[in-house]
């Protein structure tokens, strides 16, 4: 019976790790690789977010709070974009802290069906460069919605912030994130995934205001010395984009999973 015990736990841990308000202490570790930026779409740029989960459980709601501390590296734009937007002063690549997003969802517990939550959503300050943040305080609603149907996990996460506070030399936030995610989970831990992050930048004309991302991969749930984990590589090409954006990106993503 251990393989098939195996199997269950590998399942069980799958649907945890797909599911945005699982019950379940998480530390995703998502690198994106954004390749084909810039004027000449000759620049790469990087990404790290670290996501820690922590779930709370106060009588019949979870609690999940989710924190994306992003690590940065930032290409040089040595002239103008295309449309004669001033590239930023950007004359030399940037490296540091991005703003960090801090997102907290009430999810009721004994969800059947459709699972959601919701709840509010900050941006903070704390990019250590000019480059690498918007310099204002910003919050907004966040939601997230989901079915599971074994064998498939599908659903969206959005959120839509607003600046409410900071420099008033720097430009106003009005921002619409949407993250579809669609996963359909194979034996022995395998599954196939696909999760784009749409955006929308509302201050933006509407030729610049979108970027859209069409792609996917796949991932694996394993262990190692007792350690559950969760490994995933996706592929993105974007077909619609401001000017300057990336041409693709490819994302790697480990995660580790701490089940109540």
């Amino acid at each position: 019976m251990a393989p098939a015990v195996a199997q269950q736990s590998e399942a069980a841990l799958a649907a945890a790790a797909q599911n945005p308000v699982a019950a379940m202490y998480s530390l995703p570790l998502q690198n994106n690789t954004y390749l084909g930026a810039g004027p000449n779409h000759d620049k790469t740029a990087n990404i790290l977010n670290i996501q820690p989960v922590l779930p709370f459980t106060v009588g019949d709601w979870n609690i999940i709070s989710r924190t994306i501390i992003p690590l940065a590296h930032l290409p040089g734009l040595s002239s103008d974009l295309p449309d004669g937007t001033p590239a930023g002063g950007l004359g030399s690549s940037q490296f540091g802290l991005g703003d960090i997003n801090q997102t907290v969802y009430f999810s009721p517990a004994a969800s059947q069906g459709l699972i959601w939550g919701v709840g509010p959503s900050i941006n903070l300050p704390t990019a250590t460069s000019k480059s690498l943040g918007s310099g204002k305080v910003s919050i907004g609603p966040g939601a997230v919605a989901l079915t599971m149907p074994t064998p498939w996990v599908v659903g969206v996460l959005a959120r839509q912030l607003w600046s409410v506070a900071g420099p008033p030399d720097r430009s106003n936030v009005s921002q619409l994130l949407l993250q579809p995610f669609v996963n359909y989970n194979l034996s022995d831990g395998w599954y196939l995934v696909s999760s784009p992050v749409i955006t929308a930048d509302w201050n933006q004309n509407p030729s610049n205001r979108w970027t859209v991302p069409v792609g996917g991969g796949a991932g694996k749930i394993f262990k190692i010395g007792g350690q559950p984990m969760n490994a995933q590589v996706q592929a993105f090409d974007y077909v619609e984009k401001p000017t300057g954006g990336p041409q693709w990106a490819i994302r790697f993503q480990l995660q580790f999973l701490f089940p109540r």
